[in-house]
This record gives structure tokens, C-alpha cells and sequence, in this order.
């Protein structure tokens, strides 16, 4: 049988919902045999005007997210995941992740985490997963439970 992903990314920001989407990457990717991405955006907009006046909040942030992928890299490879590519990126996730990171790696399938925004924040500010699945190319699934 042919497999039907072969560059599966995940989206990964640190909760819960992440780390659904997370556990099931890795059964994606061990199941199709494919290259798994893992993936976090630093979002800068939140860092526009902080920036100015403190760089150590940018560092401390760049700092959490190189420990993180480092350690779901390890999870994925205690998995059993083999071929395994981490992606650090700064930005807008919604724009970073289906619009630059999925066409850089040629990315088939991105799996991301259901959002844990109401509906009045996804009216004013939208969700990423949201984002994602309208802007992306590729196939997309939200995970929401195991």
C-alpha cells in the first residue's frame, strides 16, 4: 500500500491541546512511515513594543521553545518516530505555519490542537488551528481528544 503522507507536520505551542496533537502525530507518522516536522512559532507581535525595553523576554521565549522542541523531539523518537526535523520560527503562527513552514518542507499534512478560545475571542482575534485550516494547501487535522 502506497502511503498518503510522507511530510507530516504538527504545530506545537506548549499545552495541552498541543500535546494531543503531538501523540497523535506520532502515530501518523509511524503508521505512514513519514518525515515528521515539529513545529512552534514564536509570535513577535507580542513582543513589538516589550522588545524595546527588555531583549531578555524575547530570549527567555526563544530559550523555552528550543527546550520544548528538544524535548518532544525526544518523546518522538521514545515513540519510535525515526526520521524527525524540529522547526523554530518567529512570526505569526497563523501565517508562519500553513503559509512558510508547510511550503519550505513541503509539508502533506499539518496536525494541530483544538483551540481553547471561546466564541467571543474566536470572533475578535480568531484561533490558529482556525487560521490554519483556512490558509493551508495541504490537508489539516485538528485534534481534540485521543
Amino acid at each position: 500500500m502506497e502511503n498518503n503522507y510522507t511530510n507530516v507536520l504538527v504545530a506545537v505551542d506548549g499545552s495541552e491541546e498541543a500535546k494531543l496533537a503531538l501523540n497523535k502525530a506520532f502515530t501518523i507518522a509511524k503508521k505512514e512511515n513519514a518525515h515528521l516536522f515539529i513545529a512552534h512559532v514564536i509570535d513577535t507581535r507580542t513582543f513589538a513594543t516589550v522588545e524595546q525595553y527588555d531583549r531578555t523576554v524575547v530570549t527567555r521565549a526563544e530559550n523555552y521553545a528550543k527546550e520544548l522542541l528538544e524535548e518532544y523531539k525526544a518523546e518522538a523518537e521514545k515513540a519510535g518516530v525515526t526520521n524527525i526535523t524540529t522547526v523554530l520560527d518567529f512570526g505569526s503562527p497563523k501565517v508562519k505555519i500553513p503559509k512558510d513552514i508547510a511550503k519550505t518542507h513541503e509539508i502533506d499534512l499539518i496536525i494541530t490542537g483544538a483551540t481553547g478560545l471561546n466564541a467571543v475571542e474566536r470572533i475578535l482575534i480568531g484561533s490558529v488551528s482556525e487560521s490554519i485550516t483556512r490558509n493551508s494547501k495541504c490537508d489539516v487535522l485538528i485534534v481534540r481528544n485521543q
